[in-house]
């Protein structure tokens, strides 16, 4: 059975608002959260995802106010990810009204909280966020990166998706740090190589730049494709993105 392409539009909230940049620099305010997530429900998108992009305690409880807006609002799935650690991090975010929660550098220092989330709550509302980037060192080429893709951790990119699906996560969030915000194109090797080592569905981010650039991300292994500055600023909307993609055979809901 052919499953239809998720289109997600992603917003990275700073102390309730919106903020964009390159390469995770020179952040600039894109506008209100709830009102963008309003937008693109109404443009059709399929989910919506919330990173909260500095995670630190007293801004926890502003990400959380957004979630239960935003929730009240918009009836489309919404994965939050930024400072989840443990079990009852996800408990929070879902009794705030998210559908999904995303892990990453609290995955990294601690992998068996993937399988504690799963155990509790099931593999669907958890998603693995893996920040990669071209490296030296590991032996795919691939290094998994924390803090915006600013620190590298040495640790396979390939090997840690790979992990965490056998750890028990429903999907994975691949992030192309080499390609974010820059409007190049999706990272399309990268995708393609993780998409050799899971089975669960992988969410490409990263590189989008026009509509056309969503169907070879599609045709790489993608399951769902998931952008930022193109739909916040206008330059692509939702419904031209599947457009494209279904001019190009692509199943879209």
């Amino acid at each position: 059975m052919t499953v239809a392409i998720r289109v997600i539009p992603c917003l990275d909230v700073d102390d309730g608002r919106v903020v964009k940049g390159v390469n995770f620099a020179g952040l600039r305010d894109v506008g209100d959260p709830v009102e963008l997530s309003r937008r693109y429900d109404r443009e059709g998108a399929d989910e919506l995802t919330f990173l909260d992009i500095t995670a630190s305690k007293q801004r926890r409880e502003t990400v959380l106010d957004v979630v239960r807006r935003t929730a009240e609002q918009v009836f489309i799935p919404l994965t939050v990810g930024g400072g989840v650690r443990e079990v009852a991090d996800v408990d929070v975010l879902l009794r705030a009204g998210a559908d999904k929660a995303a892990i990453n550098t609290g995955a990294i220092a601690r992998p068996d909280v993937i399988a504690e989330i799963a155990n509790r709550f099931g593999s669907q509302v958890l998603v693995l966020s893996v920040d990669a980037r071209r490296a030296p060192g590991p032996s795919s080429g691939f290094e998994v990166t924390t803090h915006g893709g600013s620190v590298g951790t040495g640790i396979d990119a390939l090997e840690w998706a790979a992990r965490g699906a056998a750890l028990g996560v429903g999907e994975i969030l691949l992030n192309a740090m080499d390609a974010d915000g820059t409007g190049a194109g999706f990272d399309l090797p990268l995708i393609e190589a993780v998409r050799r080592v899971v089975r669960v569905p992988v969410i490409a981010s990263g590189g989008a730049g026009t509509a056309a650039h969503f169907a070879p991300a599609v045709a790489a292994g993608a399951d769902a494709v998931l952008a930022a500055s193109i739909f916040h600023f206008e330059t692509v909307t939702i419904s031209e993105v599947k457009h494209a993609l279904a001019a190009a055979g692509v199943e879209v809901r």
